[in-house]
Order: C-alpha cells, then structure tokens, then sequence
C-alpha cells in the first residue's frame, strides 16, 4: 500500500527545528520541510519578485511548474534536505519567509540552494540558514557544499564569501559563480 502524499518523510531531521533571531530582533522559527506545506512553497516562490526568483532558479518563473514543486516537496529528507523558515504562531497555514536546502550529489558532496523573501533579505536569516544547513550537512557525512550564484547576486555572493566559501567563476556557465564549503 502507499503512503498518502501529505505522510510525513520516514525521518524528520530534528536538529532542523531552530528558533532564530534575526540581526533586528525578529524572532522566526526554521524547520524541516513538509509535505503538506506545497501551497505554501508555492505561494512562498510566487511572492518572490522577478529578481528574486531569477536568483533562485536561474530561470525566469513566475509559479512552479506542479513538476518541480512535486520534486522540491515531497523529498526523503536523508538525500535531499529542506527546510522553510516562518514567524512564531504561524503554523496552521504558514507564511513562509526562507527556503534552504541541499540535494547530496556524490557520497560526500550536496548542492546547496537558499532563498529569502524580498522583505527578509539583509536581516541575517540567509546567514543562519548557511550555517544551520552546513552543520546538518557536515554531521551527515557531507564534506563538500557547493552552490551556483549568479555574479549578479553580489548580497548572496558578499554573505557566502564572509561565511568562509571559497568562490571561483563557472568555465562552463558565463555569469555563474560556484561558492563551494569545505565542512
């Protein structure tokens, strides 16, 4: 028999669940992503402005195709790691605020990717993220983090790089640079 689409992953990374305060004071809660929280990634991404959204994805969307959200969704939370972030109180249909996540793609070695909303951007939240996301990572046996960042994004670019990342142009991506973590 399988499991309804909203059942939770076999394995919930508890060590996920933070409460941050972000650089003015704000209080917001990081946790692993959920199933049942689609229409909230969803509305999350569609809230993003064009400039954002380009930055995430390196595409230009407006929505998530029902095929990506299902991938960026339902994931097994071992392989491919998620988690959102919201504000306190909000946990019946949260507003989400940050996604981050990594996808392993080798026996030691995961993509990164992270994206804050407009509004939240400059307060902290994608630096805490970062760090939380490495930290889970490292304890399961990652060893390398690597991410693209469009050279555009001189904020992610400016955080990744005074977080210890070393950075390097893409010979086979103009305009992309690869920000990798040695953990």
């Amino acid at each position: 028999m399988n499991a309804p689409a909203t059942a939770l992953p076999a394995r919930v990374p508890v060590a996920l669940f933070q409460a941050l305060t972000l650089d003015d004071g704000r209080h917001v809660i990081a946790r692993p992503l959920l199933p049942q929280d689609e229409a909230a990634e969803q509305a999350f991404v569609m809230a993003l402005s064009a400039t954002s959204r380009y930055r995430r994805f390196h595409v230009g969307l407006q929505r998530l195709p029902p095929s990506a959200l299902e991938r960026l969704v339902h994931i097994d939370q071992r392989e491919h790691v998620a988690l959102v972030v919201h504000e306190p109180g909000d946990d019946d249909e949260p507003l989400l605020v940050a996604d981050a996540r990594y996808v392993k793609n080798g026996a030691a070695s995961a993509e990164f990717a992270i994206a804050v909303a407009d509004g939240w951007q400059g307060r902290g939240l994608g630096r805490r993220l970062m760090r939380l996301l490495a930290r889970h990572a490292a304890r399961h046996g990652v060893a390398t983090l690597s991410g693209d960042v469009l050279a555009d994004n001189t904020p992610m670019l400016r955080m990744l790089e005074g977080l210890g990342a070393e950075l390097a142009p893409r010979d086979d991506e103009p305009g992309v640079w690869l920000a990798t973590f040695r953990l």
